[in-house]
């Protein structure tokens, strides 16, 4: 297994684009948590915002970041045919699979620790000065809050499962583009589904199985009671997809040929 993670840390990191991506992460999470915290503005007739939830709201960007690097980790090697190479130096696949998923995950942690940071900065930084302040109600954001960290751990879990979730996707179809197209429809037309059904039962269960709305509930910090599901158990949800999503790509990684 060392030398399976070992070879996959030595084609990441000498990949140029892994470096750019993994900036992109960084600085797309953290650019749109600052110019929505710019946007809201404190309002006395307005229910209480969650403003841990709205200085992590750059997640929803960066998660698209993820989903490319993960994706490209295991698609380009079928695009230029080095898969075959690699397959031959690491004959056991679903080992192969493992250290990619291993070494991903945690250069997708490192990204992702960095944005949640910076947008939680950003959030202390911003919202006060739009009226978000302890004399309205609203106290500092800090990761000593509980439901703060919270948010902030979750939310790079949740990244973390997004990338295996886009890594499963990608080794079941192989093709770049097409990998994307099914991670980013699954991630965003959930929702959209969600918002056109009249039914409220169903929109709720559409909510409950969708893996961004679900995943994303381990950021909320207020209203717990009313959520369409908990924050951890939503957490779990997305983790179901990204499992289930390895399952495939593991499992047509070992019945058919590279």
């Amino acid at each position: 297994m060392s030398h399976a993670l070992h070879a996959e840390w030595t084609k990441l990191r000498t990949v140029a684009a892994t470096g750019w991506v993994l900036g992109g992460v960084v600085v797309l999470t953290v650019a749109l948590s600052v110019l929505i915290g710019l946007a809201e503005t404190y309002s006395p007739s307005g229910s209480g915002q969650d403003i841990t939830k709205l200085s992590l709201t750059g997640i929803y960007l960066g998660q698209v970041m993820v989903a490319i690097l993960a994706v490209m980790s295991i698609s380009g090697e079928y695009g230029t045919g080095m898969i075959c190479v690699t397959l031959t130096a690491i004959p056991r696949r679903v080992g192969m699979l493992a250290a990619k998923a291993a070494t991903v995950t945690g250069l997708v942690v490192v990204a992702a620790a960095l944005g949640v940071l910076g947008s939680v900065l950003a959030g202390r930084m911003i919202l006060p000065g739009h009226g978000f302040t302890p004399a309205h109600g609203y106290a500092l954001l800090s990761l000593t809050h509980g439901l703060t960290l919270r948010a902030a751990a979750g939310s790079v879990l949740y990244l973390a499962l997004i990338a295996l979730l886009s890594l499963g996707v990608a080794t079941a179809v192989r093709d770049p583009a097409v990998a994307i197209g099914i991670v980013l429809g699954v991630l965003y037309v959930f929702p959209i589904l969600a918002a056109l059904v009249s039914d409220p039962s169903l929109r709720r269960h559409l909510q409950q199985i969708a893996p961004m709305t679900a995943g994303l509930a381990i950021q909320d910090t207020t209203n717990l009671r009313h959520l369409t599901i908990g924050p951890w158990a939503g957490l779990g949800v997305l983790a179901a997809w990204a499992a289930s999503a390895l399952l495939a790509g593991g499992l047509r990684l070992r019945l058919r040929d590279a």
